[in-house]
C-alpha cells in the first residue's frame, strides 16, 4: 500500500519520538527491571500510534472548521486544547487497566513527569503540524505563482505570434501592390513567400518548440519578403552546424529578433544591415552590426522581454543580450526536442 507523504512524515516523526523517549526512560529509570522497560516501551509505542491517529483526525476536522489561514492563534489554541484533552482522557482511562493487568508500577513522580513530557510532546506535534501546513501552503503558492507567470508569458508570446507585426503585413501588401503592375511574376513569387510565412505561424500556433531547421526554413521565406522591400540594404547570413540541427527553439524566435534588428537599425544599400545567425555550443546566436536609426519605429520593447521571460521556463540557460559599439548580440539557448 502506497502511503501519502504526510502519513510517512507522521510515522517517521512518531518513531523518532518513540526512540528519543525510550533513551530518556532508560537513562532516568535505569533502576527499573528489564520487564518494566520492555512493557513501557511496547505500551508507549502503541500509545504513540493510537495518539498519532487521534491527532490526525483532530487536524482533519479543524482544517474544515477552523483552517490555519482564517485564524492562526485560534487554530493552534483549539488544536492544543483538544489534543491535550484527548491525551488526558486516554491516560485516565488506561491507568487503572495498566496497573491491574501489567506488572508495571508507576509512582506519582513518574506519572507527573511522564504527563509533563506528554504535554510537551503534544505542543511539539501541534507546532510541527502548524509548520508543515504553512510549508505546504507556501510551496503550493510558489508553484502556482510560477505557473501563472509562465502562463502569462505564453499568452503574451502567443499574442506576438498571432499578430506577426501588423506593420510587416501592411508593408508586405504595399510592396505586393506595386509589384503586381511592375513585375507580375515577382509578385506571384512574393505572394507565395508571404503565404508560407503565415502558414508557418498557423501550423505552429499551438506548439511550444520547433526544430531549428524548421525555424530557419521559415525565416528564409520571411527574409525573402524583407529583401523585396530593403533589397541590398539587408543581408542575412546563416551558419548552422549539424550539432544544432537536432535542437529546437520557440516558434518565430528568429522572426522577432530579425524584426527587432530592422526596427532599430538603418538598412541603406551603401551601409547594409548585416544579420548573422549561427550556433555556438548550446546557444543560437543572432548578431547584427549597430547602425541606429535617427528616428526609430514605434516600439514598446515587449518582444525581447517576452522572449527572455518565456525561455526562463524552458531552459536552465538564460537569453543573453549584449551590445558593443559595433554590434548587438542575442544568445538564445537551444532546447531539447
Amino acid at each position: 500500500m502506497k502511503l501519502k507523504e504526510e502519513t510517512k512524515i507522521a510515522l517517521i516523526s512518531l518513531f523518532g519520538i518513540f526512540i528519543f523517549f525510550t533513551i530518556v526512560k532508560i537513562i532516568f529509570f535505569h533502576d527499573q527491571s528489564f520487564v518494566w522497560h520492555l512493557g513501557t516501551s511496547f505500551l508507549g509505542l502503541c500509545f504513540l500510534l493510537f495518539f498519532g491517529y487521534i491527532v490526525r483526525e483532530i487536524d482533519i476536522y479543524l482544517d474544515k472548521k477552523v483552517p490555519f489561514e482564517r485564524n492562526v492563534v485560534q487554530r493552534i489554541f483549539l488544536q492544543f486544547i483538544l489534543t491535550l484533552f484527548v491525551l488526558f482522557t486516554i491516560r485516565v482511562i488506561s491507568a487503572p487497566l495498566l496497573q491491574q493487568f501489567l506488572p508495571i508500577k508507576v509512582s506519582k513522580e513518574i506519572w507527573v513527569a511522564s504527563f509533563a513530557i506528554n504535554t510537551f510532546m503534544v505542543l511539539s506535534l501541534i507546532l510541527s503540524i502548524f509548520g508543515y501546513h504553512f510549508f505546504i501552503r507556501w510551496k503550493q503558492e510558489k508553484i502556482t505563482a510560477a505557473e501563472l507567470e509562465k502562463e502569462k508569458a505564453l499568452v503574451q508570446y502567443d499574442n506576438l505570434k498571432n499578430q506577426l507585426n501588423p506593420h510587416f503585413l501592411f508593408n508586405s501588401l504595399t510592396s505586393l501592390n506595386s509589384l503586381i503592375f511592375e513585375n507580375p511574376q515577382l509578385a506571384s513569387d512574393f505572394l507565395q513567400q508571404l503565404s508560407k510565412v503565415y502558414r508557418y505561424v498557423l501550423d505552429h500556433k499551438e506548439k511550444n518548440l520547433v526544430g531549428i531547421e524548421t525555424e530557419i526554413n521559415f525565416v528564409k521565406h520571411y527574409v525573402q519578403l524583407l529583401k523585396t522591400r530593403f533589397e541590398d540594404g539587408l543581408v542575412v547570413k546563416f551558419e548552422i552546424n549539424d550539432i544544432a540541427k537536432h535542437k529546437g527553439v520557440v516558434p518565430v524566435t528568429l522572426q522577432i529578433l530579425i524584426e527587432n534588428a530592422i526596427k532599430h537599425n538603418g538598412t541603406q544599400k551603401s551601409s547594409p544591415l548585416t544579420i548573422s545567425i549561427f550556433n555556438n555550443q548550446d546557444f543560437l546566436i543572432i548578431e547584427n552590426n549597430l547602425q541606429k536609426k535617427n528616428v526609430m519605429d514605434t516600439s514598446n520593447g515587449q518582444g525581447l522581454d517576452n522572449l527572455k521571460t518565456l525561455y526562463t521556463y524552458l531552459s536552465a540557460n538564460d537569453v543573453s543580450i549584449e551590445q558593443t559599439d559595433k554590434s548587438f548580440i542575442v544568445k538564445i539557448p537551444l532546447l531539447e526536442l
